[in-house]
């Protein structure tokens, strides 16, 4: 099972501390307008590590029922807990969603052979189609080359990687001992376009939170070939992604989306609002993104 393309890791909307039904079903809606290949909600940028299990569960299900066949729906279910991730992904499954991502153990800093067998013990649980997710950055491990191919090996339903090391050396790596029908994703918008030209064959992306149709034509304007107009859609976004990440993710998306009237900025602690001068910031970027993103509309048709 071959994923590519581009995928959003979209952001769970609260209000008044609950979360925002018809604000996420408003947002699957214009991803789904705009052509996105498949959302992931409940990872990082969905704030998971501040949901309960019913909420975690709840966005999963919600996410899955507004989107139906439309596009793919990829849950989060990871967890430093096996048991805990082998339950959301056992609960998500039953929500009939079309893969899960599984994030490294965070904190506990597992050894390799710890993720070798966390990761098989999940797989072993489901028939879903699973991608790793690498961000050594939040969980303190990296998930070797080594343990991938291992697990590759063993689970024939792990299927890619969301690769957020940072590295395009690492899908070099990856590349020249994964099977060919194996995904690598970009986790890192501002690193897409290096890792498509290495081999990676798509993104999970905080950025087509905004701008679906933009990050979704220059995947496949790579893709198929047309990578000069590709590099035109990246130098137009790259300010943008760059100051996604002014503060920990997913504040400033999240900030972005209330500037242009999704959803609210809230966000739960122990995560704070943005601070003035980098909403001033983010706020000129998402101006300066539009009008550059205007002049190039003939090649988001």
């Amino acid at each position: 099972m071959k994923i590519q393309g581009t995928y959003t890791a979209i952001v769970t909307p609260f209000q008044k501390g609950s979360i925002d039904k018809k604000a996420l079903e408003r947002l699957i809606d214009n991803q789904i307008q705009n052509h996105i290949e498949g959302i992931v909600p409940v990872g990082t940028t969905g704030e998971s590590p501040t949901l309960s299990y019913d909420e975690h569960i709840e966005v999963i299900r919600w996410s899955k029922e507004v989107a139906g066949e439309r596009i793919k729906v990829f849950a989060g279910t990871g967890s430093n807990s096996t048991a805990e991730a082998i339950h959301l992904t056992k609960e998500a499954e039953k929500i009939g969603v079309d893969g899960i991502l599984l994030v490294s153990p965070y904190y506990n800093r597992p050894s390799q052979e710890g993720l070798f067998r966390h990761f098989s013990s999940i797989a072993s649980s489901t028939a879903l189609p699973i991608l790793l997710y690498n961000i050594p950055s939040r969980c303190g491990v990296d998930i070797s080359v080594e343990t991938v191919v291992r697990l590759v090996e063993k689970n024939s339903n792990i299927v890619g990687i969301k690769e957020a090391g940072g590295s395009v050396d690492r899908v070099s790596q990856l590349e020249q001992v994964v099977p060919e029908e194996f995904s690598i994703l970009s986790g890192d918008d501002s690193l897409t376009l290096p890792f498509l030209s290495v081999g990676a064959v798509g993104v999970i992306s905080v950025a087509s939170n905004l701008f679906p149709k933009a990050v979704g034509a220059l995947v496949r304007l790579f893709l198929s070939g047309k990578s000069a107009e590709a590099r035109l859609l990246h130098h137009a976004l790259y300010p943008l992604f760059r100051d996604l990440m002014i503060e920990t993710n997913p504040v400033p998306v999240k900030t972005a989306l209330a500037m242009e009237g999704w959803i609210e900025s809230e966000i739960r602690l122990p995560l704070a609002p943005l601070q003035p001068q980098n909403q001033a910031k983010l706020e000129a970027t998402l101006k300066r993104t539009k009008e550059k993103l205007s002049n190039l509309e003939y090649l988001l048709a």
